[in-house]
């Protein structure tokens, strides 16, 4: 996600997203809306914000002459597509005007597709897609086109007879290692939190838990319903393997919009905060390991020193306190 613009391609990135702040006419920008577009000048743009509105608004033609169809582009229809959901809604106007910009630049995005969709009274269809994009995303390969029952199956595979006594018990002997260790802190996340451990009857998949659960870890984000938006946003960032359907639009329609996907996931509404969503968005992008990544290996770092491997991840320390629970 991270691209290098000059100060006119920042501004029309802003102006883009103002125009999509504006769709209802002057004086619509509420303060959600300033609150993303100033996040989004100071972190991600690294731009000075004269008017606290942004930039003046520009049409899909104009955004085509001030970027062409390079990184920033693409940089401007991903913050584009954020702005249309800040106010906690899924509005087609807003979500129209995006997808006129994509069409202008000439980017075929799968999540904005699913975002039209979404706000166009498809929202089966767009959660079905952004499913299977995130379930791609996690195991790095093809997902088959099956539905969300083979999902939830994936995700919990230990009930029943499939439990797996010696794989829990190796998640528990975690809390053996050192006090300041990656392994410790691990298993010291799940305990807090209430959660079973993989090989446990109601446990996810492990597959999954690792990276996620590490991502938290190592990334400093809590499990309240604004942690996973951080969390999420941050993995998008680090693991750009279908990343904004994947990761960065179902947290935002989870846990800011109130759309429950599935049975393991939960949902919540109003607590997306623009400057720590920017600020995770930016610390993805800067983390040097990929812990999605097929080779990646937790038991390989385990008893690694958290703030070391930190530090050797290149992960860059928190700048905006995590959001407390609600």
């Amino acid at each position: 996600m991270r691209f290098i613009a000059n100060e006119s391609e920042k501004a029309a990135i802003l102006g883009a997203m103002r125009a999509v702040a504006l769709v209802h006419g002057a004086g619509a920008v509420t303060d959600a809306d300033r609150a993303a577009i100033a996040a989004a000048a100071r972190i991600v743009l690294d731009t000075p914000l004269d008017d606290p509105d942004g930039p003046s608004a520009l049409t899909p033609q104009a955004l085509v002459a001030a970027l062409g169809r390079g990184e920033a582009a693409r940089e401007a229809i991903r913050l584009a597509a954020v702005m249309a959901l800040v106010d906690g809604r899924l509005d087609a106007l807003k979500v129209d005007l995006v997808a006129a910009y994509a069409a202008a630049l000439g980017i075929e995005e799968g999540y904005v597709v699913d975002l039209a969709q979404a706000a166009h009274g498809h929202l089966q269809w767009a959660m079905g897609h952004m499913i299977r994009e995130n379930m791609e995303s996690i195991t790095n390969a093809p997902w088959r086109a099956g539905v969300t029952d083979d999902v939830a199956a994936w995700l919990l595979p230990y009930r029943g007879e499939a439990a797996d006594p010696a794989l829990a018990a190796r998640f528990r002997a975690l809390a053996e290692l050192p006090p300041k260790s990656f392994g410790h802190a691990f298993f010291r996340h799940f305990v807090d939190n209430g959660y079973a451990f993989p090989g446990e009857p109601d446990a996810l998949n492990a597959r999954f838990s690792l990276p996620h659960d590490g991502a938290h870890v190592l990334a400093g984000y809590d499990t309240t319903p604004g942690g996973e938006i951080l969390v999420s946003t941050f993995t998008a960032a680090m693991h750009p393997r279908h990343s904004m359907a994947a990761h960065v639009l179902p947290v935002i329609l989870s846990w800011h919009l109130g759309i429950k996907f599935n049975e393991v996931a939960k949902s919540a509404t109003g607590t997306l905060d623009p400057a720590r969503f920017f600020e995770a968005w930016e610390r993805g992008a800067a983390v040097g390991e990929d812990i999605f990544a097929d080779g990646w290996d937790f038991w390989a770092v385990a008893g690694e020193d958290l703030w070391a491997l930190r530090r050797r991840y290149a992960i860059p320390p928190v700048a905006e306190p995590t959001p407390p629970a609600p």
